[in-house]
Order: structure tokens, then sequence, then C-alpha cells
């Protein structure tokens, strides 16, 4: 049952670390943002995957996995109104830029 499940992660350890590159070593704050979804979309590939093809396939991974999605909106909203905050105050998108808390 492990052979079947291969595919699955390979693509979900392909994304991480596309993910993780771009969370690194991007500038743009939009950009890390999406970086970081990426990688919680791995992550949720793995939860479903070991859920299906698991030792006891059940349903508690594509539940985690729900409540991965629900944080990952929240965490993207949170996320992209501090940008639109700093980028009024700063006037730019660089996370170089972004590194005090004074005006």
């Amino acid at each position: 049952m492990a052979g079947m499940a291969t595919p699955y992660l390979t693509l979900a350890a392909i994304l991480f670390c596309i993910g993780l590159y771009g969370a690194l070593s991007k500038k743009n704050a939009i950009i890390v943002l999406l970086s970081i979804e990426l990688m919680l979309n791995a992550v949720n590939i793995n939860l479903v995957a070991f859920s299906k093809f698991g030792v006891h396939p059940s349903l508690t991974g594509q539940i985690f996995s729900l409540f991965n999605i629900t944080v990952a909106a929240a965490e993207a909203a949170v996320g992209i109104a501090i940008l639109i905050a700093l980028y009024r105050n700063k006037g730019t998108t660089d996370v170089n830029e972004m590194d005090s808390l004074k005006r």
C-alpha cells in the first residue's frame, strides 16, 4: 500500500521545496505569502495521502486538511491586511524594508 502513496508524497515534497525556496529567497512580500500557501498545500496533500494510504485508512487526514485550509485562509486574509497597511506607510512591498515598527 505504501507504494501507491509515493507519487503523492513526491509531489508534496516538490511543492514544499518550491514554496520554501520562494519564502526564503524572494523579496516581494506577496510572493512570500504565496510561497507559504504553497507549503501549506503540500502539507494538505501529505495529510490526505497518509489518511487514504496509511496503515489504518480513515477520514482523520481529510478533517485535519480542512482545518488547515481554514487556517491558511485566515492567515492569507490577515497577511494581506498587514501588507496593505505596510504598503500605505512604507510605499514598498520589499521585505527588507519592513524591519522596523516605527513610521
